[in-house]
């Protein structure tokens, strides 16, 4: 049974899931926007939220978890600058999935995951 189960698999191991979610999740910070499938997307969303909810308090311990979580200093010390501003007044939902064509090899569900 899956109950109250909220983590997808992504079909990879525990070790593997984490650090394809962090890598994403630092594209995501650093470009704006990615493209990927959906599923992934989806599952990479709570985590750039909780990432930009880290920088818009900006305490230094929220600066060191933003830092232990995301692979580039450069991204974390910019989304600290700029998230405060940016994201003042929403209080969640910070980036936004759109589904678009699906991927020829393998007709997967593509969507593209960018910041508000």
């Amino acid at each position: 049974m899956r109950h109250a189960c909220r983590v997808p698999k992504l079909g990879k191991p525990a070790d593997q899931r984490k650090a394809l979610l962090r890598s994403l999740t630092t594209e995501v910070l650093r470009h704006g926007r990615i493209t990927t499938t959906k599923i992934r997307a989806k599952a990479v969303r709570g985590e750039v939220d909780r990432m930009i909810t880290l920088a818009k308090s900006g305490t230094l311990a929220d600066r060191r978890r933003a830092m232990g979580y995301v692979y580039d200093e450069g991204v974390v010390a910019n989304l600290f600058n700029e998230a405060p501003t940016r994201y003042a007044d929403r209080k969640g939902g910070y980036t936004k999935v759109t589904t678009t064509m699906r991927r020829r090899g393998d007709n997967s569900e593509m969507a593209i995951l960018e910041l508000m």
